[in-house]
């Protein structure tokens, strides 16, 4: 098994989509391609022979490699991960197994991958490639070759078996042996799509993998879970903690290669929210650049990962070889990362005081990263009755930083936490589908079982249900939702279910419906929708207990449930 050491403790990396696709930038004859940049031969319909010619016009003058690692050092990026081969079947370096490559098939007739590795050695950067072992749309045999897979989806393409074998024994693992032997050492292959590989062709292909490089790691998307780690789907942020090794590929706009009709950026506040976001959940951050065929990476681009970089070069200790929260909930004001006996809070919503419940470990010194030298005053409380753990942290008038402001705490020691889902500072009591006790019908195994993703999903079956304990400390009114979470990009969730809730011998039902959004750092990619089930008295409690039941599950509409809130009413 591969060593992760160091991309455990990087946490931040950069994605570069390069390649013949730049040159279309997401138009065929004067007319935008719908689906990605990257994507415009399939999209496009573009015939082989036409797409092929593009190469004879690929001439990337202006591409520099220590510009290019610079900006990646600059960004606080510690490896850098480049499409070496995507679906086109182009390779954009010197592939001496097959001609279709920027060195023997255009003018340009350099490697940029043998500067970029000079350029990441001077960098202190690890150079790791992106390669398409499955999807190759022009080498025959390729899942979805262009003259033979016509209309297929990409996600249920076919092939025949002996020619895939063979398109993966001649062309695939010559260059995967080209890529591991003319660069020097590589921090990982990401490999993509894996659809029609068979579970032995992706264990064949780590390993030759680590045969070459025994350090170098293998992605999830190799296929049928063998990787070294894995890779959650793009843009994708998972709803609580994952178990094992994960990363999330993002892009800065909505397109991984570059296209020039989108100019739909992130602000450096939505990159830096998505960065802590997947911190406090032990997830990588692999954010995506896509250079134009001139080989400049688009100034919006540079400007925000400049601007990312500063945040990092005073917050980084928050990001840099941490684990995810150790709370068993989030909190309002923002995110938790650890690192042995320090907790970083990573404080997005800046107020005058801020309060972190269950934390039993005593604390011995509260300081900002940006003021390093300045204490912050803090009190520490336990209700015995309740048996509630509190520390409030009085904070200074203004943010240190407007976007993210990073509070260092010191521990006595390792941090100890309650994990009673206790009701926060805003008043909300927050039960995550992650953290639910399920209780699973007779003769179902695992109908419920928790995604890798940190959400539970496809709920099917009417004789499960779910239950919480929490903690209230306010006695009152609540307004009880469900917030159900969409599994696919930018497509809702499935609606109709009928549900019932029951808390404090009260009972609540409704149908599940998407007329509510909910705003969060995953919903612009994946929509959140709540829907009140009816209200609640609660008394104040330490023990207190909701049980959601499903009492209709429409066909083809299972429950993707983020969570159920109890919101205080007036």
């Amino acid at each position: 098994m591969a060593d992760l050491t160091w991309w455990r403790e990087s946490r931040f990396g950069m994605f570069i989509h390069w390649g013949l696709y730049a040159l279309p930038a997401g138009q065929w004859n004067g007319k935008p391609v719908s689906g990605l940049g990257e994507w415009v031969l399939r999209n496009g319909q573009i015939p082989l022979d036409e797409y092929e010619a593009l190469a004879g016009q690929f001439n990337p003058a202006r591409f520099d490699a220590e510009a290019w690692v610079a900006l990646a050092a600059a960004a606080g990026m510690k490896y850098l991960v480049i499409t070496a081969k995507h679906h086109d079947g182009f390779a954009m370096y010197h592939s001496p197994c097959n001609p279709f490559n920027i060195v023997d098939a255009t003018p340009f007739g350099r490697d940029p991958m043998a500067e970029l590795a000079e350029a990441c050695r001077r960098h202190g950067l690890r150079l790791c490639f992106y390669y398409s072992q499955a999807q190759d749309w022009h080498a025959p045999g390729g899942a979805g070759h262009w003259e033979e897979a016509g209309g297929t989806p990409w996600w249920s393409q076919t092939v025949e078996a002996d020619r895939f074998a063979q398109y993966l024994e001649e062309k695939v693992k010559p260059q995967v042996r080209e890529l591991l032997t003319q660069y020097g050492p590589i921090g990982l292959i990401w490999f993509d799509t894996p659809v029609v590989i068979s579970r032995e062709q992706s264990e064949s292909l780590g390993d030759l993998v680590h045969s070459l490089q025994p350090d170098c790691l293998v992605s999830g998307r190799v296929g049928h879970d063998v990787g070294d780690y894995g890779s959650l789907g793009d843009n994708q942020i998972p709803l609580g903690p994952v178990s094992g090794d994960w990363e999330t590929p993002a892009t800065l706009n909505d397109t991984w290669g570059y296209r020039s009709d989108d100019h739909h950026w992130k602000t450096t506040r939505e990159l830096l929210h998505l960065l802590v976001e997947l911190a406090s959940k032990g997830v990588n951050y692999l954010l995506n650049v896509g250079p134009t065929a001139l080989g400049e990476i688009p100034g919006p681009s540079t400007e925000l990962l400049r601007a990312v970089g500063r945040w990092m070069d005073v917050n980084g200790d928050a990001i840099y070889g941490t684990s995810a929260s150790p709370f068993a909930a989030e909190f309002e004001w923002g995110r938790v990362t650890v690192r042995g006996d320090r907790l970083y809070l990573l404080v997005t919503e800046w107020q005058p005081e801020i309060e972190i419940l269950g934390l039993q470990t005593p604390v011995d010194r509260a300081w900002l990263l940006a003021q390093p030298e300045e204490d912050l005053l803090f009190a520490e409380t336990h209700d015995f009755g309740l048996s509630r753990y509190a520390l409030r942290l009085a904070l200074p008038e203004a943010a240190p930083d407007a976007d993210v402001s990073v509070i260092a705490l010191q521990l006595t020691g390792p941090p100890e936490i309650d994990e009673t889902l206790w009701q926060r500072a805003d008043g909300r009591i927050v039960l995550p589908g992650y953290l639910a006790e399920r209780h699973v019908g007779s003769d179902i195994d695992g109908a419920l079982a928790a995604t890798r993703t940190g959400s539970l999903s496809n709920w099917r079956d009417t004789r499960d249900s779910l239950s919480w304990r929490f903690g209230n400390h306010v006695a009152g009114k609540y307004d009880v939702r469900v917030v159900l979470c969409s599994p696919w990009q930018e497509k809702p969730a499935p609606t109709g279910q009928t549900v019932r809730g029951e808390v404090a011998g009260q009972v609540v039902s409704g149908t599940l419906d998407a007329e509510t959004p909910v705003t969060s750092p995953r919903s612009q990619y994946f929509p959140e929708h709540a829907t009140s089930l009816g209200s609640v008295t609660l008394e104040a409690g330490a023990d207190q207990v909701l049980r959601l039941a499903a009492v209709t599950i429409p066909d083809g509409a299972p429950l993707h449930l983020a969570a159920v809130e109890l919101v205080p009413v007036g």
